[in-house]
């Protein structure tokens, strides 16, 4: 289950960019790391988001918690700055906010160190979620409490965006693995294949799927109905899964052409 809470206070956006995510307060008192439905893709960098949230966090990688939170017509109205009005207007109803972890610091890949089985996991993660964005300048990592967290999925599940058949996209080896951060380091993708797949099913998948809100599935000119959509968001993973094998080699390829192996 997801909570759903009301944002209450806009206080900065967290960096430019085109998903301009922002730092907001929720009436529960906390802040979140909000990602707005009216930035950059749209409600399908929110699905990637949720998705791979949820992915990560059922292969027991720390992730902060997920919360659905509604934007009022009135929220934000005293902001100055016209670009981000007219951002949380386009983001009226629902949106999705991480838990923000105060004080963390960004993963420092010539600084922080990870054993290569952990390394390999989360290079076969971002094989899987066909995650674009977890590079050396980029690597959505963070230490909090001297522990490793996971943030920001919102570049996964690239296919949706060019309408591929989630069928054939399933089968895509994701070159763009080559640019991981983590890469050079993961020296066990074929146990780390192994463990994955062993701990995740095609049911937990599903249910996954499941928590996909119709709002964010409805475009205007659309032809399937939010549940056909859900459908090929698990056909994709499902299908991904049973043939990991694919998306491996690739990997481990581009590790071998890294570090000369």
């Amino acid at each position: 289950m997801i909570r759903t809470q009301n944002l209450t206070r806009y206080i900065t956006p967290l960096r430019e960019g085109g998903s301009l995510p922002a730092l907001a307060e929720a009436d529960d008192s906390f802040r979140y790391a909000v990602k707005l439905k009216g930035a950059g893709h749209g409600a399908k960098s929110l699905i990637s988001e949720l998705i791979g949230g949820m992915v990560a966090k059922a292969f027991k990688f720390k992730v902060p918690e997920h919360v659905f939170l509604n934007l009022s017509p009135l929220f934000g109205i005293t902001e100055p700055d016209r670009e981000i009005q007219d951002l949380l207007r386009k983001s009226e109803g629902l949106n999705i906010g991480l838990h923000f972890l105060d004080g963390a610091m960004t993963f420092d890949p010539s600084v922080n160190t990870l054993d290569s089985l952990t390394a390999s996991k989360i290079v076969w993660l971002d094989s899987f979620l066909t995650n674009v964005d977890r590079s050396r300048l980029n690597p959505n990592m963070m230490i909090w409490h001297n522990e490793l967290w996971l943030i920001d999925h919102g570049a996964s599940l690239y296919f949706h965006h060019s309408g591929k058949d989630p069928e054939v996209a399933a089968k895509d080896p994701f070159p763009y693995i080559k640019n991981h951060v983590l890469l050079p380091q993961a020296e066990k993708l074929e146990e780390a294949d192994k463990l994955m797949r062993q701990a995740i099913t095609p049911r937990t998948l599903e249910k996954i799927v499941r928590l996909l809100p119709d709002e964010w599935l409805i475009e205007e000119g659309a032809e399937k109905t939010p549940d056909e959509i859900r459908e090929g968001y698990n056909i994709f993973l499902t299908r991904r899964l049973a043939g990991s094998h694919v998306f491996v080699e690739k990997a481990i390829e581009e590790r071998k052409n890294q570090v000369n192996i």
